[in-house]
């Protein structure tokens, strides 16, 4: 999966958890939590979706990095390339 893609599906899911913010207007370097109304569940069930459209474990410790668009783009790609890699 590229990175286009990737971030396709973190917008889409993103949507999906929170239906009132527009997804396309955020500005990916930016904390998402800063700029919608993003509470700890809605950012786990962010998490728990990505995992079982991916397939890739995503530890609690690593949430940090899925904090921006950007920055969980570059984690899910670093986590798929890894899979295919290992």
């Amino acid at each position: 999966m590229n990175q286009e893609s990737l971030r396709k599906l973190v917008l889409e899911t993103l949507g999906r958890i929170a239906p009132d913010a527009d997804p396309a207007a955020l500005d990916p370097a930016v904390n998402v939590r800063d700029q919608i109304d993003f509470d700890s569940m809605d950012f786990y069930n962010f998490a728990v979706a990505l995992h079982e459209k991916l397939g890739v474990e995503i530890p609690e410790s690593d949430y940090p990095r899925l904090s921006s668009i950007d920055g969980c783009v570059r984690y899910l790609q670093e986590k798929i390339d890894g899979r295919v890699a290992g």
